[in-house]
């Protein structure tokens, strides 16, 4: 339920009806800010809304009150099982929808990428629209081939599907046709000062003399910018307004000179645009109805749309979203590539980081990732969502499917006596879910997590899980014990393994702490398994009993996903 008029009027039903029909709106607001915490800097935009509802409900009669919440609840359970959840519609829409995800291939997508990705998705098809896939590719200096593989891949592992997939770069001379159409307009020129004389000229809002040049003039300089003038020595710069209090619409840079190879171009071009002047112009030809971005880009719509009617094209409607990330896992490149080149981390993939490499890698799932980001709703609001609640989701999809085994870390041995003469044990591998079962081989010894034997002592009675009760004789070295039978009691249960193999745990933790790097944010968890994970592939899931959930990453080797 994203409407947030529908969450406000179902909290007001609510507490109206458990307060003789009066709802409080202090009560209501805090309660709407304990299920979308995200609108808590939104909420004097709100207050209104709130006041209105309560208002209106307090005037019904308590049946009524009772008969529009059941309604009210049932068509919410209704929306949620039909849709899981559900995004508020967009303005605006006419014939269709199309909208568009336009990376840079400069880096491993991440969760913020998907956020992005499975938005734009969702809406196309939800209006039985298009989603295109833009490369954002006009930095020669930043691209890779393997980002853009990167992305792809990382698109297909979240099952978002473009219509359309295409590079900005492959639109270069159309571009320069636009480019050379807005300085016959007047609406651009080129610009030799130094790049300190144009930073202090914005912040002060000062023209430089290039701007006064005439149109014929700057026509020659832009084609001196292809075969004469050097990098750093000329750009293209927007006629925009230097009294503007929007520091964007102050003559910024529309094209630049960059002398290097692109990964599909080649060295075909050197006159390069910024994503400010080819967004929206790509936005407008590709026919997107709906241009939907992550809120940074807000102070730069006015540059979007002034440039959109310098050239007379027609005008897409652009929406902020707010980012996406997690308290102590940031997604910037600018934090991440440092850990990856001093190997703090061990590459893109490292379960600690956001890339949607080390999410996979660590188990997450990518339905988990695409409810996670629906759940969130669509707002502009700032939030860091815990990363919890991507787990709570993960966890609930990972249950039915996992099967269960015994771990125990740092094992120590425990010898039984008068143990009956048991072989093999067979235990179900999942309690409730028919995922088969296993057969375990028993001898009077096995072993059990040093963390059970802290709480032990000698004379106490324990239950092994799905085995039987042995009580503790002595505890040297090795935990002596004697068997007391298969009786059910009020005792405490513990797992245990019996010839085990030797794996190890990778435990990721919070990577930024106080916006250091955590030294310590990576655990390694030394154990026994059951011998049946010897038979398990790489990337099988599995829940070790009482410790978590976890990913085969390779030969004896998991990773936490999480508890």
């Amino acid at each position: 339920m994203n409407d947030i008029d529908e969450i406000i009027r179902s909290i007001t039903l609510k507490n109206a009806i458990e307060h003789q029909g009066k709802a409080r709106i202090d009560s209501v607001i805090s309660k709407l800010i304990g299920i979308k915490p995200e609108i808590r800097n939104d909420i004097k935009n709100i207050i209104g809304n709130v006041k209105t509802i309560v208002n209106d409900v307090n005037n019904l009669t308590i049946e009524e009150q009772r008969r529009q919440f059941e309604k009210l609840n049932k068509l919410y359970e209704e929306k949620k099982e039909e849709k899981g959840y559900i995004l508020p519609p967009l303005p605006n829409v006419k014939d269709s929808v199309i909208t568009r995800f336009p990376p840079e291939p400069n880096g491993y997508p991440h969760i913020g990428h998907a956020k992005a990705a499975i938005i734009n998705e969702e809406y196309a098809k939800m209006y039985k629209g298009k989603l295109i896939l833009r490369f954002d590719d006009t930095n020669p200096l930043k691209e890779r081939i393997e980002y853009y593989d990167a992305i792809l891949s990382g698109l297909n592992w979240l099952e978002v599907k473009p219509d359309l997939i295409k590079n900005t770069s492959d639109d270069m001379k159309m571009l320069y046709d636009y480019a050379k159409i807005l300085i016959k307009n007047d609406g651009a020129y080129v610009c030799k000062c130094k790049q300190e004389e144009i930073k202090e000229n914005r912040r002060l809002g000062i023209a430089c003399k290039c701007r006064g040049r005439d149109i014929d003039r700057t026509m020659i300089e832009w084609d001196k910018m292809f075969n004469e003038y050097k990098e750093n020595q000329a750009i293209l710069r927007f006629k925009g307004d230097l009294s503007s209090d929007n520091t964007t619409m102050r003559d910024p840079t529309l094209f630049r000179i960059i002398d290097a190879e692109h990964p599909k171009q080649g060295k075909r071009y050197r006159v390069w645009p910024t994503y400010d002047f080819a967004a929206p112009i790509e936005d407008s030809i590709d026919n997107v109805t709906h241009a939907m971005r992550s809120k940074e880009y807000e102070l730069r719509n006015d540059l979007y749309y002034a440039i959109l009617d310098r050239l007379g094209l027609r005008k897409p409607l652009v929406i902020e979203f707010s980012r996406l990330e997690f308290d102590g896992m940031p997604v910037s490149k600018r934090m991440l590539k440092p850990l990856i080149e001093a190997k703090k981390v061990q590459g893109w993939d490292d379960p600690r980081l956001p890339t949607l490499l080390a999410l996979k890698r660590r188990g997450i799932l990518p339905s988990s990732i695409r409810e996670f980001v629906l759940s969130l709703g669509f707002t502009k609001a700032d939030t860091k969502p815990p990363f919890t609640k991507l787990e709570a989701i993960n966890r609930k999809i990972l249950d039915p499917i996992s099967i269960r085994l015994f771990f125990v870390k740092d094992p120590i041995k425990m010898k039984i006596d008068d143990m009956p003469s048991m072989i093999s044990i067979r235990l179900k591998n999942h309690p409730d879910k028919d995922l088969g079962y296993r057969e375990i081989k028993l001898d009077n010894e096995l072993y059990i997590s040093s963390d059970d034997l802290c709480n032990l002592k000698i004379g106490d009675e324990i239950r092994l899980l799905e085995l039987f009760n042995v009580k503790i004789d002595s505890i040297d070295g090795i935990i002596h014990a004697k068997y007391t039978g298969n009786e059910l009691k009020q005792i405490p249960r513990i797992q245990w393994v019996s010839k085990g193999v030797e794996i190890n745990v990778l435990v990721a933790k919070q990577l930024y702490l106080d916006n250091k790097f955590n030294e310590n944010s990576l655990e390694v968890i030394k154990g026994y398994a059951e011998e049946y994970v010897d038979r398990l592939e790489n990337g099988s899931r599995v829940q070790f009993v009482r410790f978590g959930f976890c990913i085969l990453d390779e030969a004896r080797k998991f990773i936490l996903t999480h508890k």
